[in-house]
């Protein structure tokens, strides 16, 4: 194996029973979490490893004593202590839990509670409705329903109650839970891919293939006791649960939940983050208003002045980041010193700024169905635009690639989940010989360096047998001062049978608003200015001649009809002057879409590229 894939020496485990354990040994009077019961509240609720732990136990004493020792239980709620205690007494009692996205619609849930045939559901108290009407509805498993928040309902069970009836047991030496054995390669946890009811597949995965990906990145990111963790991404998602939830306690960190996405500026602070686990998407929006504060001081040659000297020293071994944007930390988040992105592209800008911050940004990849990471950067080696190396222990090939080295990224190893449940033609399709086939499009460089290019299924691909990888082009335009996000797509061309590359463009409603004021401003300047010298000229045409190509632009700007045809001929300049002229001509964006509407998205943040594709075809964007 690479010697630079293992940084770290760390303790294998190999379920969680062990990682209880591990809590009990090495964290037990350490702060887990942290969090208030509504965002306004300055009263803080502190929980430490011991009584996270005891939680464990007693609610997982209850369960057995329900009689769901090796049934299945579902679990829907926001982030929240109560969630994480529910996850792990499911595991750790040899039942299987299903954890299912909180953003669901009612027909959604029911549809996931039937095909996972749960015999009990854990659910915070927004979905009381849901669940009160499913108490009568014969057609699926459930026995049992417990809430999380007590309330005054007659059909359910609840958590507080569950947690005192398990301490009743323990007093009175019931050992049902100490007798467990965890079969460490038999699903543990069942997780539906995004998608429709109809569509969605259950990946089935086991605690040796959660545990193995915790193990793995404890060897190449340095995460501590000290550390606190922002929880902001669901919990339901592999991503999250993973890599904050499981793989942060296993370092001992405390976990602030946040308070929603309004909070998160506010949140960074008060709970004095050290890092959290996030999409690129927030990062990116992130770094838009930290350079919008540096530009509105005045000082942008400033910090690229003193980021080259930092980055020339660093060479040296010499580290004076934090010490010299100290004031842009402290305004930001003071104690921030890593943040671990994935599940889509980054600009090359954006992870170079933070860097240059002296903030650790690792980029890693993977899928629901590698547990989730598969690779990643890590505390020492790092390539933009990379996704790092494949972690320690895993293998990971480009499959029949290109000219350019472009194929399907295909990973084995210990992650891999068991297979799609219930599914052997799905399973089958990528599964193979031991090698799990991601869908995903990349190539691995010279030095070792993964790069994703785009999903398989997403590629462009031209007449003239180019082929067009959308990401590419996304992230150039989402790097415009005023683009939230972006989709590109081909258009079928009816006259030529060939493809048209289009763009729907979500653009920062203050910003345009500040840009077109500006635009009407100095065209008025420049008005007034071409009047006085319409008098003072013998001949019109001097005057005309001194216009040049820009004064052109900004009246086509003015001309428009209203301020949003405007605002898609300010944009859409600025795709053929800084996005077209850098590509060749088989690349160029030929129409663009403009909207201060966000796309559709998943719960994680993704966006759901062929439903946005389908509308805008459809004519509905």
């Amino acid at each position: 194996m690479d010697k630079r894939r293992k940084l770290y020496d760390n303790v294998e485990i190999h379920n969680f029973r062990e990682l209880i354990e591990r809590y009990k040994e090495l964290y037990s009077e350490k702060l887990a979490f942290k969090y208030k019961l509504e965002p306004k509240s300055t009263n803080y609720i502190e929980i430490t490893y011991a009584q996270f732990v005891s939680d464990i136990e007693k609610l997982a004493t209850s369960l057995i004593d329900l009689g769901l020792t090796e049934k299945r239980v579902a679990i829907i709620a926001p982030n929240r202590y109560e969630w994480c205690v529910s996850y792990l007494a499911i595991t750790t009692s040899n039942i299987v839990v299903v954890p299912l996205d909180k953003a669901l619609p009612e027909n959604e849930i029911e549809g996931l509670i039937k095909r996972s045939e749960a015999t009990a559901v854990i659910f915070d108290k927004e979905y009381v409705s849901t669940f009160k009407k499913l108490s009568n509805d014969a057609s699926t498993s459930l026995k049992h329903f417990i809430c999380m928040d007590k309330l005054d309902e007659d059909f359910c069970l609840y958590y507080s109650d569950l947690i005192d009836n398990g301490a009743k047991l323990l007093n009175n030496n019931d050992t049902k839970y100490k007798e467990v054995v965890i079969d460490n390669n038999k699903m543990a946890i069942m997780l539906f891919t995004s998608g429709t009811t109809a569509i969605s597949k259950a990946v089935a995965l086991s605690q040796a293939n959660i545990c193995a990906d915790i193990y793995a990145l404890s060897q190449m990111a340095k995460v501590t006791k000290e550390d606190t963790f922002l929880s902001f991404l669901p919990l339901h998602h592999t991503f999250e649960s993973s890599c904050t939830f499981l793989y942060g306690t296993y370092c001992g960190i405390t976990i602030a939940f946040c308070d929603g996405i309004r909070h998160v500026a506010t949140n960074l602070k008060e709970y004095n983050i050290t890092g959290f686990v996030c999409v690129p998407l927030m990062l990116e929006i992130m770094y838009k208003k930290i350079c919008k504060a540096i530009e509105e001081q005045g000082k942008t040659k400033l910090v690229k002045i003193m980021s080259s000297i930092c980055n020339f020293l660093l060479k040296f071994g010499i580290d004076i980041r934090r010490k010299v944007f100290k004031q842009i930390l402290d305004n930001f988040a003071p104690n921030l010193h890593i943040l671990i992105a994935g599940g889509a592209p980054m600009s090359k800008e954006a992870i170079q700024g933070f860097l240059n911050l002296g903030i650790n940004l690792l980029q890693g990849y993977g899928l629901t169905e590698t547990s989730p990471v598969l690779a990643g950067e890590n505390d020492k080696y790092k390539k933009l635009g990379s996704v790092g190396f494949a972690l320690p222990g895993l293998e990971v090939e480009i499959d029949s690639p290109n000219e350019d080295g472009i194929g399907e990224i295909k990973v084995k190893g210990p992650t891999v989940m068991l297979g799609y449940y219930d599914n052997p033609e799905a399973t089958n399709e990528v599964l193979k010989d031991g090698w799990f086939y991601t869908g995903d499009l990349g190539y691995i460089d010279k030095d070792g360096f993964l790069f994703i290019t785009g999903r398989k299924k997403d590629v462009i691909v031209l007449k003239n047998g180019k082929n067009i990888y959308p990401e590419e082009l996304e992230i150039l335009i989402n790097k415009l001062p005023y683009v939230v996000e972006s989709i590109v797509y081909g258009k079928p061309n009816v006259n030529d049978r060939d493809l048209s590359l289009c763009a729907k463009i979500v653009y920062n409603k203050d910003i345009m608003e500040e840009m077109y004021k500006n635009m009407q401003d100095d065209e008025n300047v420049r008005n007034d200015k071409d009047s006085e010298n319409t008098k003072k000229a013998e001949n019109a045409k001097d005057v005309e001649n001194a216009k040049n190509d820009e004064l052109q632009d900004n009246k086509d700007i003015q001309n428009a009809q209203n301020k949003e045809n405007a605002y898609h001929e300010i944009i859409w300049q600025d795709i053929r002057n800084n996005i077209n002229k850098l590509m060749p001509a088989y690349k160029y964006i030929r129409e663009i879409t403009v909207t201060d509407v966000p796309l559709i998205k998943t719960t994680t943040q993704k966006i759901k590229r062929h439903e946005e594709i389908e509308n805008i075809l459809k004519g509905n964007s």
